[in-house]
């Protein structure tokens, strides 16, 4: 994908949550999309550097790599509560209107064996991924 293609794909999605951050400015409140809602940003000079989407079936990551662009889907339908994280936002990005103030990440735990516990299969972290914002940390969505 080139630079175009990538503001396309990202106006294409359809109830997300989620953020750009685009290579040339700060993050800016247009580029914050909370609650599950249409995208559409507003290209500016540079290029999507970063993004993260999530839905409550999918997580999508969009990074700027060379002269490319990767996105990265992953299934998080499923995922346990026990494995979702909460981080709180930086509160350095001096967005007045952010009305949540927590990330939710889900982590992804993958069974292989593992030649340190005589090759039983281990759960081994595999990644961890964007899975929404909440307002609070006991939020439940």
């Amino acid at each position: 994908m080139n630079k175009i293609e990538v503001v396309e794909y990202i106006n294409k999605l359809k109830g997300y949550e989620g953020y750009v951050q685009f290579s040339d400015i700060h993050l800016r409140e247009c580029d914050i999309f909370e609650g599950f809602q249409d995208i559409s940003i507003t290209p500016t000079d540079g290029f999507v550097y970063e993004a993260h989407f999530a839905n409550k079936n999918e997580s999508i990551m969009i990074r700027q790599q060379n002269a490319q662009w990767l996105i990265s889907k992953t299934d998080i339908a499923n995922i346990e509560k026990k494995d979702m994280e909460l981080y709180a936002l930086e509160k350095t990005t001096h967005l007045k209107d952010v009305k949540s103030s927590w990330i939710k990440m889900a982590q992804i735990w993958k069974s292989e064996s593992d030649e340190l516990c005589d090759g039983m299969d281990v759960m081994k972290l595999n990644k961890v991924v964007f899975a929404g914002f909440c307002k609070d940390k006991g939020e439940e969505s």
